[in-house]
């Protein structure tokens, strides 16, 4: 046991709290993000307030991001903010859960606690973005969200299936209802455990004195991201690539379910695929990360993504009773650049960023991010159905998807030549 912990840890103390960390964290998120709709459905929610699921979150998020990375700047403790919004976010999931108590408003104080913890989740990716430079150095980034994100992966296939099962042998609304009350207080627990775990980190002491939120260091934090022409590309090159990204978020799902005519397990098996290729390429990219920057792998995740609409048009227009496993295994070789996106988008953020103002440039982007995320999947649907909203109409729907993602990865190309070349550029920035 000794040699295998040392062998995922290297040894190091830091690497292993962080594996624990995603071991915890993203635990917790896989139980309670699993089947919102599912249980708004069961609660009783129309289908406007079903589309609320997704929008409230994003909206509520965009008013508190930016305000917030302001605030993230200003303290001088960093560790004690993340474990601040671990709770927050632990009181957002415990509202959700006693949500069926409400009664007659039950749905209404569901996407209310849904709303508060979307955002405050969102607060609490970036507290926790703007701490691992402070705990990890340049050098061990790559190494050490590599093996946050293998355990990520293991996390991300194993419980939305276990959920999957469960779900599927309670007969019961009612009691599917308690299962799922049940789900967000374990994420309430799990999160806990994090928070303890997070405390044991040893950030390096800063000896800034703590600036103070005002209108003048707003203007400041201002004129530095204006001035941070790296990060401004940057943003831009990433912005497009995610709008292309968000495009068919819900087409995908209308596709499985009213094309394919794939049934829960089907589906499961999808996101269990994806998450299966992911873990087994993620040492082969991470590799590519240390000898080639984090930059030019990033490159080929866009391009897997571009893959995936064609790969759509493909399974829907076969009609033949296994098209939907055809799906899952297309879908499946399309995600084999796929994790490079998730391991380097973070580090690259980190490079065109500066850390006087961060929290607040993260926040920016993450701000875009999230309208993009709001907006693009309804965007899509809406595209499709302008299109005649039937066969045809969907796949010139993806077509044209595929070509936008096309443009991105082509964007991002040019991003990366305008920056240089050189793996010393993103790898001792």
């Amino acid at each position: 046991m000794a040699s295998l912990y040392n062998k995922l840890t290297g040894n190091s103390p830091v690497e292993a709290r962080y594996a624990a960390d995603g071991l915890l964290a993203v635990s917790a998120v896989n139980i309670a993000n699993n089947n919102f709709g599912l249980f708004a459905v069961r609660l009783g929610a129309s289908d406007f307030q079903l589309s609320l699921v997704h929008f409230l979150p994003h909206i509520f998020t965009l008013l508190v991001l930016i305000p917030g990375g302001l605030f993230m700047d200003s303290l001088q403790n960093k560790k004690r903010i993340v474990i601040v919004m671990i709770s927050i976010v632990m009181l957002g999931y415990f509202l959700c859960g006693i949500s069926p108590f409400a009664g007659t408003y039950s749905i209404q104080f569901f996407l209310g606690s849904l709303a508060f913890t979307g955002s405050m989740a969102a607060l609490y990716n970036i507290s926790w973005q703007t701490f691992f430079p402070g705990v990890v150095s340049l050098e061990k980034r790559n190494h050490v969200l590599t093996l946050r994100t293998r355990v990520s992966l293991i996390i991300s296939m194993i419980i939305p299936v276990l959920i999957g099962i469960i779900l599927t042998n309670i007969n019961e609304v009612n009691n599917k209802i308690t299962a799922h009350q049940v789900f967000f207080l374990s994420a309430v627990l799990l999160f806990f455990l994090a928070a303890m775990n997070f405390r044991k980190f040893n950030a390096a002491q800063q000896t800034a004195v703590p600036k103070k939120v005002s209108s003048a260091e707003i203007k400041n934090a201002c004129k530095s991201i204006i001035r941070n022409k790296q990060f401004l590309l940057f943003a831009i090159v990433a912005l497009f690539f995610h709008m292309t990204w968000h495009f068919d978020w819900t087409l995908y799902f209308i596709g499985q379910v009213s094309y394919l005519q794939m049934n829960e397990f089907q589906i499961g098996l999808v996101g269990l695929g994806a998450a299966g290729i992911q873990l087994l390429t993620l040492k082969f990219w991470s590799k590519k990360n240390e000898r080639y920057g984090v930059a030019p792998p990033f490159t080929f995740g866009i391009l897997g993504l571009s893959l995936c609409p064609i790969l759509m048009i493909v399974s829907v227009s076969l009609k033949i009773s296994a098209a939907p496993y055809l799906f899952i295994i297309l879908h499946t070789i399309a995600h084999i650049p796929f994790c490079v996106v998730t391991l380097n988008l973070f580090q690259c953020i980190l490079l065109v960023t500066n850390a006087e103002h961060r929290s607040f440039s993260m926040s920016v982007f993450a701000s875009l991010i999230c309208l993009s995320n709001a907006v693009m999947p309804v965007a899509g649907v809406a595209l499709y159905h302008l299109l005649g909203a039937d066969l045809s109409g969907f796949r010139y729907t993806f077509a044209i998807i595929f070509v936008l993602r096309i443009i991105a990865a082509l964007f991002w190309l040019l991003w990366w030549r305008r920056k240089g070349s050189d793996k010393r550029d993103y790898n001792k920035s």
